[in-house]
């Protein structure tokens, strides 16, 4: 038996901080050598943040970089274990993603990435340069004060394999796991059996089973033992890095990480027989006869030994159930820790949020309150760094911190209901009752006055007097009544804010949290500089149809049941004036349903669909219920509004990213924010189809998904007051 004791982890690091980052490194490889692992793996660019973006152009950022592998290697780190470590490397006049694999105070070889993630929220190609020579590894001359101090000139760069004495080890970095042909497959044909995977691979709802599965596959039919790891929380964006990382052998996870966590560093360590990798391929007669043809990849020879033999005291790591979270678990763990991540190195000290007693803000007060429960659960199992940073945040006194959540909440956490003549009292009691379960530090503020004020002050500039529509008023001046009343809330919230410290004798700011969903992002159905416009939005990418379920999930699994009550509840702006005859309600509003927009989202962002395109889809889906041109007026109607309304995603609150249809503006839905809203060609040739299919009388079979309703939309109103 070959036995061999592997490390990989999940590593919490923050773009550009290098000493928060190196710390971390130090103290994982110190755990996985405690351990008696031989190989330590971490996540990608791990020394710099995966998250640095335009700071990678920087000369400065791969000096640091070098600086602190300097470091790592003139200590007794590496002694005894291969260390994967990810940095940014500039060779002659390219800047490579690499693996630098370092082992007994040496560097091995330097693994340049070769398929660079690039789409969605990757941007690596305006950064690093892809490596495309692989049939050989070339000489890379080490910077001078790194040649000088470790007495080594250069070093093997490129494509290729570290072999051992008893086995061979490669590296393969992210996105060249999900590539057409992985080089794990020629690897493997050359002999090699563990692959290093480092990763910088976000959160998204529903998505981590097909990273499992990818990761799985990679040894399923070939056989090996395939380390994965991943950062872990908010590096300084809008991404939540996940974790979850593993080790599979021979396609069944022996180890798993946590997904959502608040520890800085995790380490995972599994126990490998290697004898069964190559029991396995030898029983595979096409896994035999590809090998002895073989296309020949380059290697650096190792005259060490990695294995231990046959030991009764060495356990082999068992096949383990794998743990996915739900998604409801993913809406309340995943933006959780990114707000305590954001809130610990931001400097605030706490939260404020406007609470209308809607589903959307009562999503991010639950969120909070998980967070909450969150940090005093890890202090109460010994995270020493938790406590530290709760005790700072929250203003603890000498010997003591958090053990009770609500009681932490009241110290990190205001909400505020702002009413008015609009605002019904069942709203008010949802988000007083759910501000009591959580623990915030509850306000309730009448905002009538101030809309007053402004209000008389327009009709003495200009002689008119607003009236709502209900009252006989303009759709002009509805909208614009409806307005001031958001916009109002904006800039008392961000006051409130930056002063209810002070006025409470609080040391520093709390950050303001927005609430709008992903679905008023998509037809604007939110008013530019209102509550929508925050310091950080943890559902800004969620729809409205999971945050319902999340509701649900949280009403029983956190203990806060009024959110029962508030899932329950039609959505509503309660902008417009309550009368027996007329109640204002989102859908109606926006002419469309929550159902029906998580259908438009998809079509444009994860299928590319233009309008004739989601057209002919929704033919095909919606057909048993509609008639083509009742799904073309539905089409044009969001068409319109998208394209209207699509100047506010260019100012959305940076929001934590979890779906795939996002139009956040800034990294992930290029597009364009000066639409012709008439859209003459595409709704022209949509016309023509319409009278093709009446003509040939076609029939389309399908199943619906969402109702029919076509009100007018408020174009810059609504969302939670």
């Amino acid at each position: 038996m070959r036995l061999l004791k592997v490390a990989t982890c999940n590593l919490n690091q923050w773009a550009m901080d290098f000493d928060c980052n190196l710390n971390n490194i130090k103290e994982s490889i110190t755990r996985a050598k405690g351990a008696g692992a031989v190989i330590r793996l971490g996540p990608e660019l791990e020394i710099t943040g995966y998250g640095c973006e335009d700071h990678f152009l920087e000369l400065d950022t791969v000096t640091h970089a070098w600086e602190c592998l300097k470091e790592i290697l003139l200590g007794d780190w590496t002694d005894g274990i291969l260390c994967s470590i990810g940095m940014p490397v500039i060779k002659g006049s390219e800047r490579y993603n690499c693996q630098v694999l370092c082992f007994n105070r040496k560097i091995i070889m330097i693994r340049p990435k070769m398929w660079l993630a690039n789409d969605g929220n990757y941007r690596e190609l305006r950064w690093f340069t892809t490596w495309k020579q692989k049939d050989h590894l070339v000489d890379f001359q080490l910077p001078p004060e790194i040649s000088e101090a470790l007495s080594q000139k250069s070093v093997p760069f490129g494509y290729g394999y570290i072999q051992f004495l008893d086995t061979a080890v490669a590296a393969e970095v992210c996105e060249e796991l999900f590539a057409p042909m992985p080089p794990h497959a020629e690897l493997a044909l050359n002999g090699v059996e563990v692959f290093m995977n480092a990763n910088g691979s976000h959160h998204q709802l529903r998505k981590l089973d097909l990273r499992l599965h990818a990761i799985i596959g990679a040894t399923h039919t070939r056989g090996g033992v395939y380390m994965y790891s991943n950062h872990q929380g908010c590096d300084g964006g809008r991404l939540y890095f996940d974790g979850c990382s593993c080790v599979v052998v021979n396609g069944e996870v022996v180890a798993q990480g946590s997904q959502f966590s608040l520890k800085d560093v995790e380490v995972v360590v599994a126990q490998v027989d290697l004898d069964a990798v190559s029991s396995l391929r030898g029983s595979i007669s096409s896994f035999q006869e590809q090998a002895s043809c073989k296309t020949r990849v380059s290697s650096v020879a190792v005259s060490s030994n990695l294995c231990q033999s046959f030991n009764l005291k060495f356990s082999l790591s068992s096949p383990l159930k794998i743990m996915y979270h739900s998604p409801e678990e993913e809406i309340a763990f995943g933006p959780g820790c990114w707000l305590w991540d954001y809130l610990r190195r931001s400097g605030a000290s706490g939260f404020l949020l406007p609470l209308s007693g809607g589903a959307d803000s009562s999503s991010v007060a639950a969120i909070v309150g998980c967070m909450c429960q969150l940090v005093v659960k890890e202090i109460a199992n010994g995270d020493e760094q938790v406590k530290a940073d709760a005790i700072r945040i929250g203003n603890y006194s000498d010997q003591q911190f958090p053990t009770d959540s609500k009681e932490f909440a009241k110290r990190i956490f205001y909400t505020v209901y702002m009413g008015s003549e609009n605002s019904s009292e069942a709203t008010r009691m949802r988000a007083k009752t759910l501000a009591d379960e959580i623990g915030s530090w509850h306000l309730d503020v009448c905002i009538d006055s101030v809309v007053s004020a402004l209000l008389s002050l327009f009709q003495a500039l200009t002689g008119k007097r607003l009236r709502y529509k209900v009252d006989g008023g303009s759709n002009i001046e509805n909208l614009g009544l409806q307005n001031i009343q958001a916009r109002i809330r904006m800039v008392l919230a961000f006051m409130l804010a930056s002063l209810l410290p002070w006025v409470h004798n609080k040391p520093g700011f709390y950050l303001v949290l927005g609430s709008s969903n992903v679905d008023e992002g998509l037809c604007g159905y939110l008013t530019k500089y209102d509550c929508s416009s925050a310091d950080i939005n943890p559902v800004g990418s969620i729809s409205k149809q999971d945050l319902r379920m999340f509701l649900q999930w949280a009403a029983i699994n956190l203990g806060y049941s009024s959110l029962a009550d508030i899932e329950a509840a039609p959505p509503t702006a309660e902008l417009e004036p309550i009368r027996s005859n007329h109640s204002q309600l989102d859908e109606v509003d926006m002419g469309m349903t929550y159902e029906e927009l998580s259908v438009y989202g998809g079509l444009p962002k994860i299928f590319r669909c233009g309008p004739v395109s989601m057209f002919k889809n929704l033919c095909y889906r919606w057909g048993a219920t509609l008639t083509p041109s009742e799904v073309a007026v539905k089409v044009k109607h969001f068409f319109k509004y998208y394209s209207i309304n699509r100047h506010k995603m260019t100012v959305l609150t940076p929001s934590y990213h979890a779906e795939s249809y996002s139009p956040e503006d800034n990294r992930f839905d290029h597009r364009q924010f000066l639409y012709n809203s008439r859209w003459p060609y595409q709704f022209r040739k949509i016309d023509q189809l319409v009278k093709e299919f009446d003509g040939d009388k076609v029939a389309f079979k399908g199943s619906v998904g969402g109702g029919n309703g076509m009100g007018v939309v408020a174009a810059s109103s609504g969302g939670d007051p």
